[in-house]
């Protein structure tokens, strides 16, 4: 009974969002006219660039902007929590009740559902929020791998004119080959990846030629991503990180907007180094782009943009500020790699080495991993007139494993007063 009637009023509220959605552009055959909106996780409430950008793209003031909190644990809380902040910044956001862990509704039935796909359908935009994105797959498609009548309208939508837009979870799904349940980042390294747990089917609204990972610098998940796009036959990736969102438009230019930035990881040149039995990552001639806030990047024409504010301010490699060696000895550590880069690139050094060390009852603890960055003839990088950001474009890494000496090191022991004495003596003698 208290199933029917939830569902009743859904139908109920819906009906009255889509009398008030406005029609969207008749698609033509082939790329779609929508946009994307990839945020990398944990987007604050307060990062007004992004949600103002979001609702823009829905149609401005008064779009109707489906929320859909598939991946959340909480679904209600989560969906309320997405449809203020929406509105707060001038959308008329409607919750969409397709999520697994949603009490008091039948999700299969719902993702079929006339009335609430044709309000899906007819909206300005959608967005899926946080959390784990095999939830969002398992809700949108049937258990055949089918498309359910709700993911097919939102590719109308989107096919249309329409924003999709996700954060986290949200944005795992922009690719069609997605994170599932990976090991931790030097585990993957060192082990690989396993098809169908490890690397999932996702959504791929941005293409089967781009790969899609988040919270990329924060958690240095750029090392993860290049086994994956190694497995899955990718070219192309982009790690977006978090409170930041990476806007891909119809004409499939990128562009970064927020916080921090992005990664651009490239393959097109790579040269696994793999063993007859396989084994650890082992890989030269992969280049690296960080793209700052406001910067582009074309997909089609390959063609990077830097900010307004360094357009005008490229480095000068004949006047490095930077004039010693680079080496980090933890370079999966927060934004290390980006912080490498622009020292690098503003460097009288050639190259920068990183490295990943694990712990002693860690997996296959005598193994570890070196990340060369070398700048190239086609390395370039731009400073911000008015702050300290790099945008750093083409620099080379080269990964390679190590063996790592146990113990890897030993607490040195201090020299007694004694014998501080006696050296004094000797060398004074």
């Amino acid at each position: 009974m208290l199933r029917a009637v939830v569902r009743a009023l859904v139908r109920a509220l819906l009906a009255l969002a889509l009398l008030g959605s406005q029609p969207l552009v008749a698609a033509e055959a082939g790329q779609p006219k929508g946009s994307l909106v990839i945020i990398g996780g944990a987007l604050r409430a307060d990062n007004a660039a992004v949600w103002e950008r979001m609702v823009q793209l829905a149609g401005g003031k008064g779009a109707r902007i489906a929320v859909f909190a598939s991946a959340s644990a909480s679904p209600e809380k989560a969906g309320k929590f997405l449809v203020d902040r929406f509105n707060h910044y001038g959308a008329r956001a409607f919750f969409v009740p397709v999520a697994v862990r949603l009490s008091g509704i039948d999700y299969q039935a719902a993702a079929e559902d006339p009335a609430l796909v044709a309000a899906v359908r007819a909206a300005g935009g959608a967005y899926f929020a946080g959390g784990d994105q095999g939830r969002i797959t398992r809700a949108l498609r049937r258990e055949d791998g089918s498309n359910t009548r709700m993911l097919d309208a939102l590719w109308d939508m989107y096919r249309r004119g329409g924003m999709i837009a996700g954060s986290s979870a949200g944005a795992a799904i922009m690719s069609s080959t997605m994170f599932g349940r990976p090991k931790t980042v030097l585990a993957t390294l060192k082990l690989g990846i396993d098809e169908g747990k490890e690397i999932a089917p996702g959504l791929g609204f941005i293409g089967d030629d781009v790969f899609i990972d988040q919270h990329l610098l924060v958690r240095g998940r750029f090392a993860r991503m290049v086994p994956a796009m190694l497995k899955k036959g990718y070219k192309l990736g982009l790690g977006v990180d978090e409170n930041t969102a990476m806007v891909v438009g119809p004409g499939r230019e990128v562009e970064v907007l927020g916080y921090r930035g992005a990664l651009l990881v490239d393959l097109s040149k790579a040269a696994p180094q793999e063993g007859p039995k396989g084994g650890p990552l082992s890989v030269s001639n992969v280049r690296l782009s960080y793209l700052d806030n406001g910067d582009r990047f074309n997909l089609a024409t390959q063609t990077f943009t830097p900010a307004p504010d360094k357009l005008d301010n490229r480095i000068d490699p004949a006047r490095p500020y930077y004039r010693e060696p680079l080496f980090s000895a933890d370079i999966l550590g927060n934004s290390t790699v980006v912080d490498l880069m622009g020292k690098l690139i503003d460097s009288d050094q050639l190259d920068a080495i990183g490295l990943s060390l694990d712990s002693p009852h860690g997996v296959q603890p005598d193994l570890g991993f070196e990340f060369k960055l070398t700048r190239t003839g086609d390395s370039v990088g731009y400073q911000s007139s008015f702050t300290e950001q790099y945008s750093v474009y083409n620099v080379r890494l080269d990964i390679r494993p190590i063996v790592v000496q146990r113990p890897l090191y030993q607490y040195r022991q201090p020299e007694s007063a004694a014998g501080v004495e006696a050296g004094r003596v000797d060398a004074a003698r």
